[in-house]
């Protein structure tokens, strides 16, 4: 007997596959930067999952358990006392996370986000090898625009852009785009040896309704071996520069929140790329699904940076408030706020996955 789908059905049910191998991909990197380097300092590792929730299955293997969950919203390495509420650190084995040394704990915490970077830095490696790079150089000025009336021509190798270097034509591209209050933009370029600084005041389209400086950029490089390092450093900080400021300008209230997504807007972005990439076959798929790891797992990265309760990032300011202190904060007081920043967090995804399901269905 066979059971028939319909082929609408098939691209969803393959979008989410791609999307679950993304997600295992990013967030195994980041948990297994914890637990490597917890096992390096004889930190006891409890328990190792991917996901939250029931789990689906689990196995111990020495002294840790490890489990898939069943909803697609992350995942922890736990240790021994880390969360300094379920005993008095003295009935802790030697082991145990509060007994490392502080700056033992610090390396554990801050591998985490340290393994998402050396991924997303695996993974521009591969897609600069395989797609080559971009250079900032001007490729058209338009008739009438702000870039012609400052005197930018085709071939013009852009270098600064208010005094700060550009290395990729989505480099340019990233400052036009978030340049939301149409603010002068100082551009310094190359021309025939000859570098040259010009003030370019960007033109409101009412149509796009944001401001461009009237150029396009982003000269093909088919990168040798040593350029595929340096570009891919540079795409990496790309993605890392995109993500800081999107998350300053939703800080700030120029992103709303209609601009964050959780699982299920990933999913429909994972659906849409495919959607638009399978018609090219499986490499440009995996191209692209690529290129998405590597935006994911930046953004896992400086997300948990953050200085907040629950995240690595507030943990981090802990031991270091510990360190110069020359002793740790109360760990039951410490818990207790990261056990409050765990609960906000996990009333944001319910937020975040609300709004998706109300933007998407």
């Amino acid at each position: 007997m066979s059971i028939l789908m319909p082929a609408g059905g098939y691209k969803v049910v393959v979008s989410i596959l791609l999307f679950f191998i993304i997600f295992f991909i990013v967030v195994i990197s980041h948990e297994l930067g914890h637990f490597i380097v917890a096992k390096k300092n004889g930190i006891r590792v409890v328990e190792f999952f991917i996901g939250m929730g029931p789990a689906l299955f689990s196995f111990v293997k020495g002294d840790t358990k490890y489990s898939l969950k069943l909803l697609p919203i992350g995942g922890a390495c736990m240790f021994e006392g880390e969360d300094g509420l379920e005993k008095e650190k003295g009935e802790f084995s030697e082991r145990a996370f509060p007994n490392a040394p502080v700056w033992a704990r610090f390396a554990t915490i801050f591998a985490g986000p340290l393994f998402n970077f050396l991924t997303a830095y695996v993974m521009a490696l591969i897609l600069v090898s395989v797609c080559g790079s971009t250079l900032p150089q001007i490729q058209k000025v338009n008739e009438g625009s702000a870039a012609q009336a400052a005197g930018l021509e085709a071939g013009d190798m852009i270098t600064r852009i208010n005094g700060k270097r550009v290395h990729l034509g989505e480099d340019v591209s990233l400052i036009t785009q978030l340049n939301v209050k149409g603010e002068a933009l100082t551009v310094t370029y190359e021309r025939d040896g000859r570098e040259e600084t010009v003030v370019v005041q960007p033109t409101y389209d009412e149509t796009d309704q944001r401001y461009y400086m009237g150029i396009s950029t982003g000269v093909y490089l088919d990168c040798n071996v040593p350029q595929t390092f340096q570009y891919a450093f540079y795409t990496m900080s790309f993605y890392a520069k995109a993500t800081y400021k999107s998350l300053g300008m939703l800080v700030t209230g120029q992103l709303s929140k209609n601009d964050v997504s959780g699982p299920v807007g990933l999913v429909k972005t994972v659906d849409d790329v495919y959607d638009a990439a399978k018609a090219y076959g499986a490499i440009t798929v995996a191209i692209n699904m690529l290129n998405i790891a590597l935006l994911l797992s930046v953004n896992l990265g400086i997300m948990n940076l953050l200085p907040l309760p629950a995240l690595d990032g507030g943990r981090l300011v802990f031991l270091l408030i510990e360190a110069v202190r020359g002793k740790p904060v109360p760990p039951e007081k410490e818990g207790i706020v990261h056990l409050a920043g765990m609960a906000a967090l996990m009333i944001l995804m319910v937020v975040v996955l609300f709004n998706d399901i109300t933007k998407f269905f």
